[in-house]
């Protein structure tokens, strides 16, 4: 098989090109896509989604590796490109935007596995769109920018904590595995990135409806410089004792951030939060 360099290369030459506004920037590392088939195929029945393939590099092992893949792409022009390539690979290959994918829709009641070399400006609607879906996911293995992955994994108290890890967090555990230089793509991209893998893995005794335990979660770190009291009163629309009343209830003091709050305290919240409107 010819190295990853050799094939993006050669792809290259015949005129496929890398679009900016999409976000593609070709991974090329041998070493780097070996790593990324580890973490995620641990049975090779397990079916499994790509998204965002591009010249089929990383396709093209994992068609290998696995029984069934399915390699999602938005690229009309990297379709006759993959169709090429990837011919006689279990591969089906689907154009279309991954926001609109639907998992059951292609493998059924199974439960299956993602991988995704995610563009900046996306990463966090696609990562949103599929952890909807964790009743058809046993995880993922995504490439993000570094600073994306920080959030992925960051713990309670730290700047990178914020509404994208409690998102994360909520349905899976995330653990940032390694990280990549620009050189290995193509083209070099101006920032380092990082493989993170999200075993699926529900927050136990999680009983609140998830959009208001969202819009708590938004309302607090609305405004992250300013203590929860300020933050919740705005953000919710609440007045400000109420805001003050609503954290005492759960013994949160009003003067706490919200990059403090583990994510059993927003439970908490959220349930303080809907008792208190149920009661106007």
């Amino acid at each position: 098989m010819e190295t990853a360099a050799e094939y993006t290369r050669r792809i290259l030459r015949t005129g496929a090109k890398a679009h900016k506004s999409l976000g593609q920037n070709f991974l090329m590392d041998d070493i780097v896509i070996d790593r990324i088939v580890q973490t995620a195929i641990e049975n090779k029945s397990i079916p499994i989604v790509e998204v965002g393939p591009g010249l089929g590099v990383l396709t093209r092992v994992l068609g290998e590796k696995a029984e069934k893949v399915w390699a999602i792409e938005l690229d009309k022009s990297k379709i006759p490109v993959l169709e090429k390539e990837l011919k006689g690979l279990p591969v089906k290959i689907v154009n279309m935007n991954a926001l609109e994918l639907k998992l059951k829709d292609i493998w059924g009641q199974e439960k299956g596995y993602l991988i995704g070399n995610l563009p900046y400006y996306i990463t966090s609607p696609i990562l949103i769109h599929f952890l909807s879906q964790t009743e058809s996911l046993l995880g993922m293995t995504v490439m993000v920018q570094r600073e994306v992955a920080d959030r992925l994994v960051a713990k309670p108290g730290g700047k990178d904590y914020g509404v994208l890890s409690v998102a994360v967090q909520v349905s899976a555990e995330a653990e940032k595995i390694f990280e990549v230089t620009p050189e290995a793509f193509w083209p070099a991209p101006k920032v380092t990135s990082a493989v993170v893998r999200l075993r699926i893995r529900p927050y136990p005794n999680f009983d609140v409806p998830e959009p208001e335990f969202f819009r708590v979660v938004k309302a607090a770190f609305s405004q992250r410089r300013k203590n929860l009291g300020n933050s919740l009163s705005s953000g919710l629309s609440l007045g400000k004792q109420e805001a003050i009343s609503l954290l005492q209830k759960v013994n949160i003091s009003d003067q706490r951030r919200a990059e403090t709050l583990r994510i059993r305290e927003f439970l908490d919240l959220t349930k303080a939060y809907l008792e208190q409107k149920d009661i106007k």
